[in-house]
């Protein structure tokens, strides 16, 4: 496939494709490593009694706090920027330094591991913002979600390439996130990626984002499957040995990967709406196969299955995709403050939380229904919610479809008849189509 035809089929030239993937790819990665490597840290020296579970929750909190309020921050610095790239390259660059945090400082203490904890919250939530609202403007409602699985893939191999490097070791994540961090600066410069200058005119307040009834029948549902889903993540991890349990993880993270990308271009042809509600459904299914029959291999791998396609769906078009159409071409660095709220969210309570729901509730019944119960409780404001991909784009995808159909059809008639013809008279003579079947395929071709 060349360059045309990756551009038609993706949507974008392989140059944008490629700043994009690196630029959101690489600071996820970044970020999930060094967060991975400090929750490995934490959780070890609460096992070892060198922490107490309180001082833990302290920990991951200030890292949580951290993110947002600097995101907030960054959502005000961009507003004195005209273009977002020139505050990238610098949050980039400055990146590599704060790679060395993990053997900079005491890792075996309190104060040191509050001191990381602060710095790579404060560190990514100031530039991520930013690096989602570049992403925004280099790509359209009717492609975006496409290059946004591709992204979640790219993530998902980074991350596992980076961790198996690094493990829980200062010294090797250290040089893991510097080299990584290293390599996307660099690929970037020689890439040399252009924008648009930032529309000061398309700024929106907080008010008006949380007081839009769109946002809000995406976000409530989200919200609603990132809490539960990770409270009951803990409860579900305990039923079998710790082996099985990592190994159908990691099927169910290439599962994930696999789903977003084919999610990303269902999602671009269908809409995102349908593709949320399935997601939702076979979720919430699992879980209540997991309560009717909550120690059977049967109900754990049904759950591991749908639990990956509704996580490849869900972080495609939740994480990357739907803040982004809602914009709507505005200034998408608050949306997607808001958006990534959930998310970063479940991932303090699961922490903080998830292991005492799994300790003190002993009827994992009980868990599972009240799961299922509210992910198809968290159906209702989807289907209430706009289609974020316009109509227009969904009707000159199926017209487009239409028509390569029945161009195909024309061709295989074309080729029956004239082998027809060469069998019968054996001249070589090739029958001509209808030539108002042929008027009506161009005058379709005209609309997409």
């Amino acid at each position: 496939m060349g360059m045309k035809g990756f551009a038609q089929r993706i949507g974008v030239t392989p140059k944008v494709a490629a700043v994009a993937i690196i630029l959101v790819a690489n600071a996820f990665v970044w970020y999930t490593c060094a967060f991975s490597f400090l929750a490995d840290t934490v959780t070890n020296m609460v096992t070892n009694m060198d922490l107490s579970i309180a001082e833990s929750a302290v920990i991951f909190g200030i890292n949580f706090l951290g993110i947002i309020l600097s995101a907030l921050l960054g959502s005000f610095f961009i507003n004195k920027y005209k273009r977002r790239m020139n505050f990238l390259l610098c949050w980039m660059s400055a990146g590599i330094i704060f790679s060395l945090l993990p053997i900079a400082i005491n890792n075996t203490s309190f104060t040191g591991l509050m001191f990381l904890a602060t710095s790579l919250g404060f560190y990514f939530g100031l530039g991520m913002p930013i690096c989602m609202g570049y992403y925004s403007a280099v790509t359209k409602t009717g492609n975006r979600a496409r290059l946004s699985g591709m992204i979640i893939l790219s993530i998902g191999i980074g991350f596992f390439l980076l961790k198996s490097i690094g493990g829980a070791d200062a010294i090797l994540i250290s040089i893991g996130l510097l080299t990584w961090r290293s390599l996307g600066l660099i690929i970037l410069i020689l890439l040399k990626p252009k924008e648009k200058p930032i529309d000061q005119k398309t700024r929106l307040p907080y008010r008006a984002i949380i007081s839009d009834r769109p946002f809000l029948l995406y976000f409530v549902p989200w919200l609603m499957f990132s809490l539960v889903n990770d409270l009951a993540l803990p409860a579900s991890q305990n039923l079998f040995p710790e082996t099985f349990v990592s190994f159908s993880t990691m099927l169910e993270n290439l599962l994930a990967g696999t789903v977003a990308v084919i999610g990303g271009f269902f999602a671009d042809s269908v809409g995102r709406k349908r593709l949320t509600l399935a997601g939702f459904v076979l979720l919430g299914l699992g879980y209540a196969i997991l309560g009717f029959v909550p120690e059977s291999f049967f109900g754990w791998w049904f759950y591991i299955i749908v639990d990956g396609i509704a996580w490849g769906i869900f972080s495609t078009i939740f994480l990357v995709t739907v803040w982004g159409d809602l914009a709507q071409g505005q200034n998408s660095e608050k949306y997607y403050i808001l958006g990534s709220l959930p998310y970063l969210l479940s991932n303090f309570t699961r922490i903080s939380l998830g292991s005492l729901v799994a300790a003190t509730v002993t009827d994992k019944f009980a868990v599972f229904s009240f799961a299922a119960f509210f992910l198809f409780l968290a159906v209702l404001p989807v289907v209430y919610a706009p289609e974020t991909l316009p109509e227009k784009t969904i009707k000159e995808l199926e017209l487009k479809k239409y028509v390569e159909k029945a161009q195909k059809e024309v061709e295989k008639t074309q080729k029956k008849e004239t082998e027809k013809a060469q069998r019968e008279n054996g001249n070589g003579v090739e029958i001509e189509t209808n030539p108002e079947f042929e008027k009506i395929l161009e005058e379709a071709e005209k609309y997409y």
